[in-house]
């Protein structure tokens, strides 16, 4: 039985809202979706499994029929999903009473519930959240009913306010596979369990690629061969850069090395830039340029400049800036933390003295 796995794909959302792609990000995350569906064609996928947060907010009744469009278009693969904490089930809710497509299955009660698809011989536990925040722990002493079949876990959460998951007492529950989604950050844990991820980066504080679960299962008896990977397939990450700079480059050189980099890692990829190192005392280097040059998100400016302590402190004896390298120097063992208190204490007294 082949599967895939995906959660928190926040159809709906608009990532990096402030920014010139903000309108290209939202519509990226809803072709992210639809490239899952093609895969499924593609690879025949037997199951694809959805762990919450398919939408970002409470989906509108259209919203509801396009994705469903997507899910008709599946020749052989069986759907199951359920609802997270973005997407739960008001009393209002578009989810109550829509008619998915025969392939379709949401597990939509607030408890433990489960559908078995006879064809691949595979029954998939989970359930709906029903209001945002559950803090207690519901996945604790769940337990699959029929070992002969292959039993999957949908489960959405992970945090304090979000079901807390206990994952070493999880990973013996006797499931053979646990899809897991909230947590944005795509990890497997062994061989029976993990987090999908996020199909797109929601926000610069998600580093690194993001995609989906790819997934081969086998079972005889009680005996379950699994193979799971994690296949990369964002159109867009988020890439956090240290650029090193001396005390002899420019601004100019500064922006060459940006776009080189740019270039480098691919020019739709979203940057933070961390600027580090000894920089000519007398070379500022312009945040709003370097911003310009790219998708990029921030620019992070952790250089010092290369004062010349000792002609400072003859300058300085009989004032603060004086009193200050003295008392670093005499107090301090020589390290590159203490570096660092001068370089930034000396920069803040020149700046006030301005």
């Amino acid at each position: 039985m082949k599967f895939i796995h995906i959660a928190d794909v926040h159809i709906g959302a608009t990532p990096d809202a402030e920014y010139p792609w903000a309108a290209q990000r939202e519509q990226e995350i809803l072709r992210s979706f639809q490239h899952i569906t093609h895969l499924c064609n593609e690879q025949e996928i037997d199951l694809l499994l959805i762990a919450g947060d398919l939408f970002h907010r409470q989906p509108l009744i259209r919203e509801l029929k396009e994705i469903n469009y997507y899910f008709a278009k599946l020749r052989r693969t069986q759907v199951v999903f359920i609802a997270g904490n973005h997407d739960y089930i008001g009393a209002r809710s578009n989810y109550l009473g829509f008619e998915w497509n025969s392939n379709v299955h949401m597990l939509i009660e607030k408890t433990m519930d489960s559908i078995y698809l006879e064809e691949i011989n595979t029954e998939v536990y989970g359930f709906s959240y029903h209001m945002r925040d559950i803090t207690e722990p519901r996945y604790n002493k769940v337990y699959p009913s029929c070992e002969e079949r292959i039993n999957i876990l949908l489960a959405h959460g992970g945090d304090e306010k979000n079901i807390p998951i206990d994952k070493k007492e999880l990973l013996q529950s006797g499931f053979d596979y646990i899809a897991l989604g909230h947590i944005h950050k795509p990890e497997i844990f062994g061989e029976h369990m993990a987090y999908s991820g996020s199909l797109e980066p929601m926000d610069k504080n998600e580093i690194g690629p993001r995609g989906y679960i790819y997934g081969e299962m086998d079972k005889e008896g009680e005996l379950c061969n699994i193979h799971l990977e994690f296949v990369p397939n964002s159109i867009r990450q988020y890439i956090k850069a240290e650029i090193k700079v001396d005390q002899g480059i420019t601004s100019g050189e500064l922006a060459d090395k940006v776009r080189e980099l740019i270039l480098e890692n691919g020019v739709s990829n979203l940057y933070i830039l961390q600027l580090t190192g000894i920089r000519d005392a007398d070379i500022l280097f312009s945040k709003k340029d370097l911003i310009s040059l790219g998708n990029i998100i921030d620019v992070i400016d952790q250089t010092v400049p290369d004062y010349d302590f000792d002609a400072l402190y003859e300058e300085n004896q009989d004032n603060i800036i004086g009193f200050f390298i003295k008392s670093i120097r005499e107090n301090g063992q020589k390290s590159e933390i203490s570096d660092k208190a001068l370089y930034y204490g000396i920069e803040a007294l020149l700046n006030i003295r301005k």
